[in-house]
């Protein structure tokens, strides 16, 4: 791996003792992917960018690139920031005002030739596409415009490895949106390897080769992007990527291998979930107490249909443009969550038809849960 952090810990003092920012982090990235760390406030995905940077020293564990060890808490080595050859974007720009576009960007590059760094500061305004704005100050250009001026000043050393921490939070949803993509576009044209901080979960699976989702300090999974949605790997990953809820459900021995009993009835393609029964497709029934489980029903999941014999009584929805998002309950108590198209607009205490129509199906051990409220 080209990024390499072996059981990376932090920790921080406060009144009762230390607490542990980052505890056992364990990730790696290959040469010119962009990897994403996700997760709530305060779950440690900042604090673990920093010490990376160098920023930060480690308590336990080791950082390498290419081989080279940047900090091992064990050895007792921490390579200053500036040796590290590693490049920062931050949330606020950190552009210097007094400074054209131009200059902004060969700030960094005074170790090279004038001629050098002139062929250098063209390139990179080129690459962002803010050549016309080269003698231009800071505050004469949009926020958007500013984010592609300090990523051109950031890639303009040819670092190693690029560390953006939430550089899009401040701007806007669509402009956010459109940024993602164009970063994307240009990491890929340097080939650049990327660490990106985001708390956007369309941000982190429109960027990201690999995704980190972080709680409490613990990397609680780093896979690529579509495993982190379709195999969750801990019940707060399913819980907090996405939308949807959790129903009791019971795993059974099938002719064609097991099924899943749910309050919408078996559900999986044709009723029978695909694939040999020691398939990751489903469980055994035996990998739970009498085949008792929870069911995730990801609100994509559901599919409204009037003809189902399942009915659910809308509780809430969510107008999204394209697209509702229905929080349904069943007759039975259990509340689902659902995607509906928009020109299906039911009215709150509507009941609808609706099935389950699933291609994986995620389980987990049965945990207690207060008496849901009528």
């Amino acid at each position: 791996m080209f990024l390499s952090l072996e059981q990376v810990g932090l920790r921080y003092p406060q009144s009762s003792g230390r607490r542990d920012a980052v505890a056992a982090a364990t990730l790696g990235l290959a040469q010119g992917q962009i990897g994403v760390l996700i997760g709530p406030s305060g779950c440690g995905k900042t604090t673990l960018l920093r010490a990376i940077a160098g920023l930060e020293r480690l308590h336990e564990g080791r950082i390498a690139i290419a081989g080279e060890t940047l900090a091992d808490a064990q050895q007792g080595l921490h390579l200053a920031p500036e040796a590290r050859r590693i490049g920062m974007v931050f949330q606020d720009y950190a552009l210097f005002p007094h400074l054209s576009i131009a200059d902004n960007i060969g700030f960094g590059l005074k170790h090279l030739a004038r001629a050098e760094r002139q062929q250098r500061i063209e390139q990179m305004l080129d690459l962002v596409g803010l050549g016309h704005a080269a003698r231009r100050a800071p505050h004469q250009l949009s926020g958007g415009q500013q984010q592609r001026v300090a990523l051109a000043r950031a890639l303009a050393p040819a670092p190693r490895l690029l560390l953006l921490d939430e550089p899009f939070s401040s701007l806007d949803v669509d402009l956010r949106e459109r940024l993602s993509q164009e970063l994307r576009a240009i990491l890929r044209e340097m080939g650049t390897t990327a660490l990106f901080v985001t708390h956007d979960q369309a941000e982190a699976f429109a960027i990201g080769d690999r995704v980190g989702v972080m709680h409490q300090g613990r990397l609680e999974q780093w896979d690529e992007a579509y495993a982190v949605y379709h195999r969750p790997a801990t019940r707060f990953v399913a819980d907090f990527i996405g939308h949807g809820v959790f129903v009791p459900a019971r795993i059974v021995a099938g002719p064609d291998g097991p099924r899943v009993q749910t309050p919408l009835g078996e559900v999986g393609g044709l009723g029978v979930l695909s694939g040999p029964p020691d398939s990751q497709a489903c469980p055994l029934p035996s990998a739970y107490p009498d085949g008792e489980c929870e069911l995730l029903l990801r609100a994509d999941d559901i599919v409204h249909d009037d003809s189902a014999p399942s009915k659910a009584q809308i509780e809430r929805k969510v107008f999204r443009g394209a697209e509702f998002l229905y929080t349904l309950r069943l007759a039975s108590g259990e509340r689902l969550m659902a995607h509906v198209p928009s020109h299906h607009d039911h009215q709150i205490g509507e009941w609808i038809g609706i099935r389950a129509a699933m291609d994986h199906v995620v389980t987990f051990a049965r945990e207690p849960h207060p008496a849901q409220a009528d």
